[in-house]
């Protein structure tokens, strides 16, 4: 079984940008929107931090209170798509190893794709490689057996195209514990790279609720479709006897004319919390006292991401949940 991600945790992993990704551009800026996310995190938990050089990025915080870390110089730090998965299997917990090819060849990914091998010494669980392509922010699980992901991306043939959707389906299952599949047919978001991945658009707050990004803008680019995904998440909370709860769409950010994806479904959890992503636009405040509303037990933080956006990514991205079995060795 897919563990959820409201379940209780164990660390949050990241990866510290580096010179050489696409955040040479801005290096500074993302240094310190890491730095942000990280005291946000060990806050709460443990953060294991992924980075090209220890004795540089440990300068960056002033203490190192709830922050391991591990030395590895990464592609890119979309640590949600390129870290392992923790599952429930026959009784133990365990970590899932899938490829990552940059969403589809989109970039290059060799080193993101072998990161998880190379750091799986670290981990106090077993760790099994899987041969199929998946990325973490395409599925998102009740933990009870629903996985909600959108055929955009899941079905893409950019990723696993000797496959049809029955096959997909069906590894799914096998890889998740899942009773059933859920596919959005609908919804995206502009400047997104990752053919729609789910924890964009629509996320599991609990066994029973999803969250959801909707557009009440007839004039926005986003209107129709995202109206759409809403009409089939209607659908599964009649089938599955779930509940829904709506999330602004932020304004529009744009860099060098470009729109990029700024969404509030694209949270964090952490133990007896969730962190928030905010752009600097009108909505924050609503988006934070609606998280404040859905979930009174936790402490919500709202965690400055406009940085994120500008290579397409947010909160939710940049990072990765462990099982709270799991130890760092």
């Amino acid at each position: 079984m897919l563990i959820a991600e409201f379940e209780k945790q164990s660390f949050t992993q990241v990866v510290f940008p580096h010179e050489k990704m696409d955040w040479s551009c801005c290096i500074a800026d993302a240094r310190a929107n890491f730095v942000n996310i990280i005291n946000a995190i060990r806050q709460f938990q443990t953060c294991l931090v992924v980075c090209y050089n220890i004795n540089e990025v440990q300068n960056y915080f002033e203490d190192h209170t709830n922050i391991k870390f591990v030395e590895y110089t990464a592609n890119d730090t979309w640590a949600r798509d390129t870290s392992a998965l923790s599952i429930y299997k026959d009784g133990e917990i365990k970590l899932l190893n899938f490829i990552f090819n940059a969403w589809g060849g989109k970039f290059n990914s060799e080193l993101d794709n072998r990161m998880s091998k190379i750091l799986a010494p670290y981990y106090s669980c077993e760790m099994e490689d899987i041969d199929f392509i998946l990325e973490g922010g395409g599925v998102e699980s009740n933990g009870e057996g629903l996985i909600l992901t959108t055929s955009e991306c899941m079905l893409n043939p950019n990723r696993n195209s000797k496959f049809n959707k029955e096959q997909i389906t069906q590894k799914l299952k096998e890889y998740f514990g899942a009773k059933e599949i859920l596919y959005v047919n609908n919804g995206y978001l502009a400047g997104d790279d990752t053919d729609s991945h789910i924890d964009t658009l629509a996320r599991f707050i609990s066994k029973d609720t999803i969250m959801y990004v909707a557009c009440d803008d007839e004039n926005d680019e986003h209107y129709e479709a995202l109206k759409k995904m809403e009409d089939e998440l209607k659908e599964f909370v009649i089938e599955h006897k779930l509940k829904l709860i709506k999330l602004p769409m932020s304004s529009a950010v744009y860099d060098d004319n470009e729109r990029l994806p700024a969404t509030y479904a694209n949270f964090l959890f952490v133990n007896n919390g969730v962190l928030v992503p905010t752009y600097n636009v009108k909505e924050d405040a609503e988006a934070l006292e609606i998280f404040r509303w859905a979930m009174p037990d936790r402490e919500v933080v709202g965690v400055e991401c406009a940085t994120l956006i500008r290579q397409h990514g947010s909160l939710h991205c940049v990072t990765m949940n462990f099982a709270s079995e799991i130890s760092i060795n």
